[in-house]
């Protein structure tokens, strides 16, 4: 793991096309803004491993493969009205 240190306001750059941006820091939380391409899918962890269980549970995906949550956001969601 790469840790370093940034102020508010400084960027970090990945690769060539994503940059997080420290926009503010209040006690012990830090609020960050992340600049990626459309195809590239940004998700709070707990929201990415919430995303894998749903696509598990679902059986779309075989045992043994890791889901790709970046599918399961292009998933259009079920039909829910009544005829």
């Amino acid at each position: 793991m790469l840790v370093l240190s940034r102020q508010r306001d400084e960027t970090i750059v990945i690769g060539d096309d994503i940059e997080i941006t420290i926009v503010d820091i209040r006690g012990e939380k830090v609020r960050l803004g992340i600049n990626a391409p459309a195809h590239i899918s940004v998700h709070r962890k707990e929201v990415y491993d919430a995303i894998k269980r749903e696509k598990l549970a679902s059986g779309d995906v075989k045992p043994g493969e890791e889901p790709k949550v970046e599918s399961l956001a292009k998933k259009k969601p079920p039909d829910t009205r009544k005829p």
